[in-house]
């Protein structure tokens, strides 16, 4: 049995990194600051807006500096939140994605850039006119926001990072029964089995017996020969099974391979790989080659999708990850791994949202899948989102009772740890 486990930015999170998009936006609007204290001109604009001086003769650079925007004055969100009260003397013009990853921060506290970009694209084809933007232009805004994102993810400091103590024991811990859905047991007695038709110097090798000391090889010889005298019957075919899986040593029951599926773009998870013996697929790519990272909307499963497909414009498919995954092999591994053998899924991270639809939808329904486990937040006040997590993972199956089956009960779910 193997194990997969999905990474989201609530990884990075949980290692200190200010990588939630509103720390992304606030570092844009620093950017601006900036750059306009800087600016000997009156109008000043990128690829998502455009800030004017509508009254008097100043440029921004004299305009700044008169009025106290010094080094110690507002930055980010403050400093646009002042500009663009000030109707009288301001002009700001956003595009109209920035408007609504803007409005989303307002209005909710938190905004999924890859949403509001979906949700815009889908009303410039409904309603060219309501939107006020088509396909190719929201495409354009994307990329300069992905360009952005780039530059501002590399600008944190990530050499110093070290892995997570407690993260690396949960990546390589062994199953637990509880964690495997009712219709999957026979999987785990089978993966049971495997260790129980090995000789026993491949089970002391397997129990790390050639880096022990003498005390802990003689309890690993122990252990095997418990394992192999007590817990194994012969069944009248010749082959051995499982009798007792309360006294299987932990480390027989540990999964076969492991991979860590990133969908983040920082290199977080690479620290963890040596470690823990596992592979990490970078999913949509990573800031080692930028001109490769996915960042757009996948969601096949939404009714609306199909409008996209009949529509005789390649600009409206043109971010739909399912066809940029092409683009790689990432996807392709990702298929081999969850065919070879049954596996279950830890999820750290990842909201679950309908932006990864397909592809989690592919992971979660598979036939080889045996268990969903989310690790969520804890709040400082004691509440948690595990149940958002669950809700969201709801929403990339389409057979509920599979669901109910798969995803583990929060009584058998923990916290995922945090860097104190």
């Amino acid at each position: 049995m193997n194990r997969i486990i999905l990474i989201g930015n609530g990884f990075d999170l949980a290692h200190g990194l200010p990588t939630r998009y509103e720390d992304f936006i606030n570092w844009y609007w620093e950017k601006w600051l900036y750059n306009l204290r800087t600016c000997h001109y009156r109008t000043l604009a990128d690829g998502l807006c455009k800030f004017s001086i509508t009254t008097g003769q100043d440029t921004w650079q004299s305009l700044l500096w008169q009025q106290g925007y010094t080094l110690n004055a507002p930055k980010g969100v403050d400093f646009v939140n002042s500009i663009l009260d000030d109707k009288q003397n301001f002009e700001v013009i956003q595009s109209h994605l920035l408007y609504r990853i803007c409005k989303s921060i307002q209005d909710k506290k938190w905004v999924d850039i890859e949403n509001e970009y979906y949700r815009l694209l889908k009303e410039s084809i409904e309603n060219p006119e309501s939107a006020g933007c088509i396909p190719q232009e929201i495409n354009k805004q994307l990329q300069y926001v992905l360009d952005l994102l780039t530059q501002y993810l590399c600008s944190l400091q990530l050499g110093a990072l070290a892995y997570n103590d407690s993260i690396k024991i949960i990546i390589s811990e062994s199953i637990r029964i509880d964690d495997v859905a009712i219709g999957s047991l026979q999987n785990f007695y089978e993966h049971c089995n495997y260790w129980a038709n090995k000789d026993r110097y491949t089970l002391y090798e397997q129990l790390g017996i050639k880096n022990a000391s003498a005390e802990q090889a003689l309890a690993i010889r122990a252990d095997v020969d418990e394992f192999l005298q007590k817990n194994i019957a012969e069944y009248p075919d010749g082959r051995f099974g499982v009798i007792d899986i309360n006294k299987t040593p932990r480390q027989l029951l540990r999964p076969i391979n492991t991979m860590l599926l990133s969908f983040n773009y920082t290199g977080i998870t690479d620290i963890y790989a040596q470690s823990c013996m596992c592979y990490v697929n970078h999913i949509h790519g990573d800031l080692r080659d930028p001109s490769k990272m996915i960042f757009g909307y996948g969601d096949e499963l939404d009714d609306d999708y199909k409008e996209l497909l009949k529509r005789e414009d390649n600009e409206c498919l043109k971010n739909i990850k399912s066809i940029r995954y092409l683009e790689s092999t990432n996807y392709r591994y990702m298929l081999q791994f969850i065919e070879s053998a049954p596996y279950q899924v830890y999820i750290m991270g990842h909201s679950c949202g309908n932006s990864d639809r397909t592809l989690l939808n592919t992971l979660f329904e598979h036939k080889n899948c045996v268990s969903i486990k989310p690790y969520y937040y804890q709040k400082t006040d004691g509440t948690d989102n595990y149940m958002e997590i669950v809700q969201n993972i709801c929403r990339n199956f389409t057979d509920m009772k599979l669901m109910r089956d798969r995803v583990v009960n929060k009584t058998f779910c923990e916290p995922l740890p945090q860097v104190k």
